[in-house]
């Protein structure tokens, strides 16, 4: 099978800095472990794979893997992909002329808009595929131990530490200062 793909450097002008992101354009041929096994290989923090959309009002399906996990949605894949597709005029046969693309994922429809200098692709505005939710809160004990940090220092005057998402889910939690920041290690 052949593969075709871009590597494409998100949230930068400059080659070979921003983030780097993986993107297939025709994984329809691939099944999940395949797809999972080429994110591995490639070893960037994302890799995409594009496939025909379901519903022929949308313009690709994405899937988006690490090299350890699949993610239901993230902001800089959702950026590059729709950058590398609309650079590209097409994505499955199909034409990309206008400003706004839209991509089926496990967390639902992510509208983008593409942004262009003159006829140029320039990148990518999206909006989560669903509303902000906050879930349930996680110890601070818990955070710190994760952290390597002492339990005094994680804030908790102006919220607990919680689960929070918008079609991603991520813990938040406030520090007391940047230094407590730069001190955090996964542990």
């Amino acid at each position: 099978m052949k593969l075709n793909f871009v590597t494409v450097d998100v949230f930068t002008g400059t080659q070979f800095s921003g983030n780097p992101l993986g993107v297939v354009l025709n994984a329809e041929s691939l099944s999940g472990g395949q797809m999972q096994a080429i994110a591995t290989e490639f070893n960037l923090a994302e890799t995409t794979f594009v496939l025909p959309p379901t519903d022929p009002a949308h313009t690709a399906e994405v899937r988006i893997f690490t090299p350890r996990y699949e993610m239901p949605f993230a902001g800089h894949p959702n950026v590059g992909t729709a950058f590398a597709l609309a650079r590209a005029g097409q994505s499955h046969g199909r034409t990309i002329d206008g400003e706004r693309v839209v991509f089926e994922e496990k967390a639902g429809l992510v509208p983008i808009a593409i942004l262009k200098d003159g006829p140029t692709v320039i990148g990518a505005r999206l909006a989560s595929p669903q509303p902000l939710a906050v879930g349930a809160e996680v110890s601070p004990e818990l955070i710190a131990s994760a952290c390597s940090l002492s339990v005094d220092d994680i804030e908790t005057r102006h919220h607990r530490p919680c689960i929070a998402s918008c079609g991603a889910p991520f813990i938040l939690a406030e520090l007391k200062s940047r230094e407590k920041l730069s001190a955090a290690r996964a542990g």
